[in-house]
């Protein structure tokens, strides 16, 4: 049986996680053994962190809502269930992008939501 020459495969794989990891710093960008190895992490954190940027921005648009709510006499809490009632269906990103951009509708929206807590209770 022939023998296999993998010369041509073997440089091309190798090309190719090097130049993946052509941005990194010191043997990650020119040792082929080290570039695997920090591709293999690198992949892992991106991998993470496109879950944690997620988890981020909820608590970003969270924290900007609140203090929205806040300058309205109203808790997070007390504005998010008076839209519930009121049913205004509106995401926490656009709730967060109101609060800071448009502050005159998020009043609105948040008279809205204490006549809803208003008539809820009475």
């Amino acid at each position: 049986m022939p023998r296999v020459k993998r010369s041509t495969n073997a440089l091309k794989k190798r090309r190719k996680v090097l130049d993946e990891a052509s941005g990194y710093w010191g043997l990650k960008s020119s040792s082929y053994k080290r570039a695997k190895e920090q591709l293999i992490k690198s992949g892992t954190y991106a991998y993470r962190d496109r879950r944690v940027r997620k988890r981020d921005f909820r608590r970003l648009w969270i924290t900007r809502i609140n203090a929205g709510a806040r300058e309205h006499g109203m808790s997070y809490n007390q504005l998010i269930h008076g839209l519930r009632v009121a049913q205004i269906n509106v995401d926490r990103k656009i709730l967060a992008d109101l609060a800071v951009r448009e502050p005159e509708v998020f009043a609105q929206m948040a008279a809205r939501a204490k006549e809803a807590l208003g008539a809820g209770a009475g």
